[in-house]
């Protein structure tokens, strides 16, 4: 993704939220043509998307290309620093134990996420890593943005496979 000139501005920062997981749903959308499960995630540093990626387990036959993990590290290269305390990740399904892992060690500082997961989250689902008192770094998290469309998009993926 080509980074875009500057930080967009919003009415709230709800609108915000909705706005950039629109962007995640659209990267969603593309997994889900490519076959892969339907999770898209987009990285903001200091208000300016830096990054945008879908699932790619399939395609790379690698387990550990979730979304999350695709764009934390096309942001660490191009903020130039692994640390992202100034960035924002917006993805439509909560992240799971690695990708919730790979937030902290980045100490990316805010998460946003569309639905619930209710057998793997790890922001309150199943257990909440992203704010566990006994890790070194815990970013704000949100969760239930646009909630509805990101566990449709999910849903109408795995009742295709049925």
């Amino acid at each position: 993704m080509t980074p875009q000139p500057g930080p967009v501005t919003f009415a709230s920062r709800d609108a915000e939220d909705a706005y950039w997981m629109g962007v995640a749903l659209d990267e969603a959308r593309s997994a889900a043509a490519k076959g892969e499960v339907p999770v898209g995630a987009v990285l903001l540093v200091s208000g300016a998307a830096v990054a945008k990626a879908c699932n790619a387990m399939v395609a790379t036959r690698d387990a550990t290309q979730h979304a999350e993990m695709r764009v934390i590290k096309a942001g660490a290269y191009a903020a130039g620093d692994t640390r992202m305390g100034q960035a924002t990740l917006y993805v439509t399904l909560e992240p799971c134990a690695m990708c919730a892992g790979a937030i902290v060690l980045a100490r990316v500082g805010r998460v946003v996420f569309g639905a619930w997961d209710d057998k793997a989250g790890m922001a309150g689902s199943v257990h909440d890593l992203l704010r566990n008192p006994k890790l070194n770094h815990r970013p704000e998290v949100k969760g239930g943005v646009r909630a509805e469309e990101c566990s449709a998009i999910l849903s109408e993926f795995f009742a295709s496979r049925r």
